[in-house]
């Protein structure tokens, strides 16, 4: 069976471990990213991956090219813009838009494509940065049932689970109601650790309770002990891409006529964080911005007893 030649775009913090692992596949594919040493880097691990030199060029030839960019203005504007994607899709070529992106572009997106006689299939990740690298990403997919079809492939190569959630643009819906929840989540186990350490408890032993309790959650149990406690706070995910998702999610919701005050709360409190810390300062500092709130670190007792 002759596997699709792919073309990817965008070799960022999750990009780059997911185009290694469709490469390592044994796909030929061309790539390109506006800082051309990561191109350049894939290029020279791999003898059938080539590094272009503008998304147009990268696409030319590619049965299906695949996008993992900051958001979905983004997605669009290497479309459309000059020397874009679209200038070099042909007919029955497929875009497989893997980013965390507004359903609203993503349909505008589309729509372009149709014109040209390609398709759209929209599979934003979970599992950051660790789950690329291993290939145990979760795929939440939108797209016609053929499409999906043509893409499954690659997601699991790319990834352990993948979930066909309905039409296109319902893979995004999804993904930015996840990081709502996730968001959600990260404030409400700080602000309980923060008081906690206001009466006298230390912060690990309290994470360690939560994460065999029904307190625990994902964040619970891969981000306090290992970026917070010890200070790091070097979570390769921004602050303002939390956010952007934040305000897709609470968009989605107002458009389906649905109130979500505690979601609505945090989201304020998000966005004054990202002022105060910087949109392009890691996730992980909004936990630093309800410390300087509180007045208060959350330091393991023994990094603070000495």
């Amino acid at each position: 069976m002759t596997l699709p030649k792919l073309c990817f775009v965008g070799l960022g913090v999750m990009g780059l471990p997911m185009a290694r692992h469709l490469a390592a596949a044994g796909h030929v594919m061309s790539v390109y990213d506006l800082d051309p040493t990561r191109g350049e880097q894939l290029a020279a691990e791999f003898p059938q991956v080539t590094a272009a030199s503008g998304p147009g060029d990268a696409a030319r030839g590619a049965n299906i090219v695949i996008t993992m960019l900051p958001h979905g203005k983004a997605v669009n504007e290497v479309l459309t813009g000059e020397g874009g994607l679209a200038s070099a899709m042909e007919p029955g070529s497929l875009l497989l838009d893997t980013s965390s992106s507004e359903p609203w572009f993503t349909r505008a997106s589309a729509a372009t494509l149709a014109q040209r006689g390609a398709s759209m299939v929209d599979a934003p990740v979970s599992g950051a940065e660790a789950g690329a690298i291993a290939g145990e990403l979760v795929f939440m997919v939108g797209g016609a049932d053929a499409d999906v079809e043509r893409v499954r492939p690659l997601l699991e190569i790319m990834g352990s689970r993948h979930y066909h959630l309905g039409p296109l643009g319902a893979g995004h819906v999804m993904k930015s109601l996840n990081n709502l929840v996730t968001a959600v989540t990260f404030m409400a186990t700080g602000e309980a650790l923060l008081a906690g350490v206001r009466s006298g408890l230390d912060p690990d032993t309290m994470i360690d309770v939560l994460n065999h309790s029904t307190g625990g959650s994902w964040v619970a149990r891969t981000h306090f002990q290992q970026r917070i406690f010890n200070r790091a706070f070097d979570d390769p995910f921004k602050l303002g891409l939390m956010v952007k998702d934040i305000g897709i999610a609470m968009r989605v919701a107002d458009e389906a006529g649905v109130d979500l005050p505690v979601s609505k709360h945090s989201a304020d409190i998000w966005s004054e964080i990202e002022t105060s810390e910087g949109a392009d300062s890691s996730v992980s500092c909004m936990i630093a911005g309800m410390e300087k709130r509180t007045g208060t670190e959350l330091r393991r007792r023994s990094d603070r007893t000495g």
